[in-house]
């Protein structure tokens, strides 16, 4: 089974990410930024992962520091839940609407970091969660599984539903990439290590 168990402990949050990568979805997620929870119940649901994410953070300061740290621990658990990624197809692709909303996502998990976001928001917040941490999380994530991450809005009006199908769509893409593929040998690159 493809899972593994991370911690990160710093002087601004205090985190624990479990993640089952063949999963069914089921999600426990208490960060103290419950829309950042919502996104992160709905990652995992869409992407069928397994995921527990538990954050102490200072939130006497802002929401900055939780968001960022959440990003790289999840990052890191699935890092380690991929291993030497033997048999994944590598790359995967979505596009997901929100009503009015359309978000596509594109990832890859070559080993190398890069992301690309594409998304305008109206709203400085919804709920608990400035709306320029978005990216930043992204950021994090990227970083840290060591993936090309590419993130766009096509169109939408409401500031919610454009980050409620950027999450769906990096989570259907996020899937599609950590599946194993029966005809992948070893991994999917002419190098021969992602």
């Amino acid at each position: 089974m493809r899972k593994s168990n991370f911690k990160r402990k710093t002087k601004e949050t205090d985190i624990s990410v479990s993640v089952i990568l063949d999963g069914t979805g089921k999600s426990v997620v208490s960060t103290g930024i419950g829309f950042l929870d919502h996104m992160i119940d709905l990652f995992a649901k869409h992407g069928l992962f397994d995921l527990t994410v538990k954050c102490k953070g200072d939130l006497h300061v802002d929401d900055h520091h939780t968001t960022e740290d959440v990003g790289i621990a999840m990052a890191k658990a699935f890092t380690q839940a991929l291993g030497e990624k033997k048999g994944i197809a590598r790359y995967g692709t979505a596009y997901v609407p929100m009503d009015e909303a359309l978000a596509r996502c594109v990832v890859d998990l070559s080993g190398r970091s890069a992301l690309v976001f594409k998304a305008e928001f109206t709203r400085k917040k919804v709920g608990d969660l400035s709306t320029e941490m978005i990216e930043h999380f992204f950021q994090s994530f990227a970083e840290n599984v060591k993936a090309n991450i590419h993130i766009e809005v096509l169109y939408g009006k409401n500031t919610h539903h454009k980050i409620e199908a950027i999450f769906k769509a990096f989570a259907r893409a996020m899937r599609q990439a950590c599946e194993i593929d029966p005809r992948v040998k070893g991994v999917l690159s002419t190098k021969g290590k992602l």
